[in-house]
């Protein structure tokens, strides 16, 4: 009998077979056809789908006992102290660095593609003043397949290229747009000769000066901020991507379903609820009676653990390290110490230890790291989306390709009634 197999036993029947185990998974149509002889008597059942793995992917790893997250077997410390967003990009999508040449030319094929349709403009300025920028952002992107007649002709090659670039060039635009919409200001056009990010934070805050003259060390912590957020295996809101696209929908409508997903509360505030937190705690020397407050259930400690890693969050101590270096000129923002002091006690505390909440996460930094470069609370959830849009291109590309995917089409247990009879609106009580 082979070492990779499990053997199962249906005690209903008496009957027992062996499943294949392949890359530590077995196949459920398998362990279903056996069971019934093929039928569908048994399925799987795992709410939310925590222990079901939907898909093979050779984009990112993410190692929950040792705190490693890699992209393509490149470890996040490295490529956030040597690589670019775009740079990285092109691993998540292409599966390997590029050369200079091939960087080269991706960046300009990128480059001369930020624009946007001037209708697009003209779509934006139909949203209310007041309209929230990730609901301008999910309804813009779902929006540019209109102005793209190979959109869906996804298992084009070439036409499946073009989209993944248009859709990384356009996204700071939309992204900046957004922003101006609410604050009442004109939009700025693109640059061609500034990096990705430096190009961003000009869309979004260049007033009446002739030329964009930022902080390089603000444009690396905002191209830091977006590699660290780039991708994370198969989140809520990447497996809205790919339900999407399984269907061969164009990407603009699956990377807006993305954006869509991150726009809840669940999945898009936790950076703003940590800034909260340290506002209310407001010093170091609070920290520990804000802590006792934890512990009566009084208030909530937000930054602090990860579903995935079970021991550290390795993007934490690389934002934080950002920090340093953008208020290496400057007077720092006292809530960093807060942070740390909130970090140092936690990490120190059995309770929190018990409850594996003893270490930050990523969430810690992310919105001190914002507020460092100057980008507003209201934009962070568009920040994270625009980070994200690499990995959720990356994400549907390789279910494309993949021919073991189809169609999303869960199954279900139906427990509600059965063979009930009709009875018509007047003899009803």
């Amino acid at each position: 009998m082979s070492r990779e197999t499990l053997t199962v036993t249906d005690n209903r029947t008496g009957k027992s077979f062996d499943v294949a185990i392949a890359d530590g998974a077995i196949r459920a149509s398998e362990l279903a056809a056996g069971l019934d002889g093929g039928g569908w008597g048994v399925v799987l059942y795992d709410p939310g789908f925590p222990n079901t793995a939907s898909c093979r992917s050779a984009i990112t790893s993410v190692d929950s006992e040792r705190g490693v997250l890699e992209h393509g077997g490149y470890r996040i410390e490295d490529l956030c102290a040597h690589s670019t967003y775009l740079e990285l990009a092109y691993l998540l999508i292409h599966g390997e660095l590029p050369t200079a040449a091939e960087y080269e030319r991706w960046m300009h094929e990128i480059s001369v593609r930020k624009f946007v349709h001037e209708n697009v403009k003209s779509f934006m300025e139909g949203f209310r003043y007041d309209a929230h920028p990730m609901a301008m952002l999910a309804g813009s992107v779902g929006a540019l397949s209109s102005f793209y007649t190979d959109a869906g002709d996804v298992h084009d090659e070439a036409a499946r290229e073009l989209q993944v670039l248009r859709l990384l060039a356009k996204l700071p635009t939309l992204a900046a747009y957004a922003y101006r919409h609410g604050e009442g200001l004109p939009y700025v056009l693109p640059s061609d000769d500034l990096s990705y990010p430096a190009n961003l934070l000009s869309m979004m805050f260049r007033m009446s000066e002739l030329r964009y003259a930022g902080d390089p060390r603000r444009e690396r912590a905002l191209d830091v901020l977006l590699m660290v957020h780039a991708d994370h295996e198969q989140s809520a809101a990447t497996t809205a991507v790919r339900a999407v696209g399984s269907t061969s929908a164009d990407p603009y409508a699956a990377v807006a379903a993305g954006v869509a997903a991150l726009s809840s509360p669940m999945r898009g505030s936790a950076d703003r609820d940590v800034l909260r937190m340290l506002r209310r705690i407001e010093r170091p020397e609070n920290v520990p009676p804000f802590l006792e407050r934890v512990r009566r259930g009084e208030e909530r400690l937000v930054g602090f653990g990860h579903f995935v890693y079970r021991n550290s969050d390795p993007r934490a101590a690389i934002l934080r390290a950002q920090l340093d270096t953008v208020y290496e000129d400057r007077p720092g923002d006292p809530l960093v110490q807060v942070a740390d002091e909130l970090a140092g006690r936690v990490e120190q505390d059995e309770e929190f230890r018990s409850r594996r909440l003893f270490f930050p996460n990523v969430d810690l930094f992310t919105g001190l790291t914002y507020q460092a470069i100057g980008i507003p609370e209201s934009m962070f959830g568009v920040m994270f989306a625009l980070a994200r849009t690499a990995g959720w291109i990356a994400q549907w590309r390789e279910m494309v390709l993949d021919p073991d995917q189809g169609a999303v089409r869960p199954r279900q247990l139906y427990v509600g009634p059965l063979g009930r009879s009709y009875l018509p609106l007047a003899q009803r009580s």
